[in-house]
């Protein structure tokens, strides 16, 4: 198994919490992760997919009881809400015993319910992570662009060929759309959903247009907002929050929307080859969203990241705004000469940004002026984890 990032921070975590969620969309390596970490201590493993797990939870609290003196792994959490009540007696219970820290890890693939449940029945004893597919330290700099057109999906990236990659990514929209969306319970026509998705894939990291998406697909704007939300709440898709601030100028409100793995895009577009890719339109956004989900999956939790664009045309593809305050602004591009436009010098000018970055694909480091650096990647990632 490969190292994942989030394994040290998961064992902290369960070092500290009676319970944790980790959260992810499906085949992502949650189960994997798990299973990895369980090895070191006394663990047993439900499934709440499995009707035989289904049934050792008839009685719940006299089943989890029974292995209070373990780690307890529960995928698909989300499947049975009436458990987190269960769950917080047995932590206040196991509380008063000296039971306090790795009762429960929990696994689950739609978030924002996920949290909804556990938060209100288990605040202040849950600790909540997310886990991505495969980063670019994770598989190493060789790899950057087979991670860039296969994705980050284990299973997708782990292919050997490219044409046993995109059917393995076929399979999984299939799948996603005919049987893990209805099973939530939205009614959706899993074709117009796919459309949906294919659309947000050929609009990759930009202004969310409610109104145009709504007149193609011919619904309303509310039901792209309800898809969209599906959509993120599922961790497939996600919504940059403009930054607002007090700059005297007109900012735009709307988010940008990434479909989040890029091997998703591809498979989505058709995209089977790098060679395909590389002479394809979408190239330079879907090698954005590439880079900005490697950044926000490896981002410390209390670094929260927006976007910066104002009605004159200033832009910045990525402000990190740190809890000290200081801002560092980040441009992609797909050049290994690559030229800011004149935007990115005034949006510099609102903010005043304390560092600005401009991410390539090449492997040196050098300034681009007296505030402005050129990096890569890799080098940028290493930076923020200081």
């Amino acid at each position: 198994m490969k190292h994942r990032y989030l394994q040290h921070t998961l064992i902290q975590h369960l070092d500290e919490f009676p319970a944790v969620a980790l959260l992810g969309p499906r085949q992502v390596g949650k189960t994997t992760l798990a299973l990895a970490i369980a090895e070191a201590m006394p663990s047993i493993y439900l499934d709440l997919e499995s009707p035989a797990d289904l049934h050792k939870l008839t009685d719940p609290l006299s089943y989890l009881r029974l292995h209070e003196d373990k780690l307890v792994i529960i995928d698909e959490v989300q499947r049975m809400p009436e458990l987190f009540q269960t769950l917080r007696g047995l932590i206040d219970e196991g509380r008063r015993k000296g039971l306090i820290r790795s009762r429960f890890l929990l696994l689950g693939s739609a978030s924002i319910e996920l949290i909804k449940q556990s938060g209100e029945s288990l605040a202040g004893r849950i600790a909540y992570l997310e886990l991505g597919g495969f980063t670019l330290p994770e598989v190493g700099l060789d790899c950057s662009n087979r991670l860039w057109l296969q994705g980050g999906f284990p299973n997708s990236y782990l292919m050997k060929t490219p044409d046993k990659s995109i059917l393995w990514r076929n399979n999984f929209i299939r799948t996603y759309l005919e049987r893990d969306i209805p099973a939530l319970g939205p009614r959706i026509p899993a074709e117009t959903l796919r459309r949906f998705w294919t659309m947000l894939s050929h609009h990759q990291g930009t202004l969310l247009n409610a109104a145009a998406l709504a007149r193609s697909l011919a619904v309303d704007g509310k039901t792209i907002v309800r898809y969209l939300d599906l959509l993120s709440d599922l961790l497939l898709v996600r919504k940059l929050q403009p930054w607002h601030s007090n700059v005297g100028k007109r900012l735009r409100k709307s988010v940008k929307v990434y479909v989040r793995d890029s091997g998703i895009v591809h498979a989505l577009l058709g995209i089977t080859e790098l060679e395909s890719l590389l002479s394809h339109p979408i190239a330079g956004m879907s090698w954005e969203g590439f880079i900005l989900e490697n950044i926000l999956m490896m981002l410390p939790n209390q670094v929260q990241p927006y976007f910066y664009r104002t009605n004159a045309g200033a832009e910045i593809d990525l402000l990190l705004v740190f809890p000290d305050g200081a801002l560092w602004a980040v441009e992609v591009k797909r050049s290994m000469t690559p030229k800011l436009e004149k935007g990115f010098y005034i949006a510099c000018n609102d903010l005043n940004p304390t560092r600005s970055f401009v991410l390539y694909p090449g492997e040196d480091t050098y300034p681009l002026s007296d505030n402005i650096e050129v990096t890569s990647l890799m080098s940028f990632l290493q930076l923020l984890s200081k």
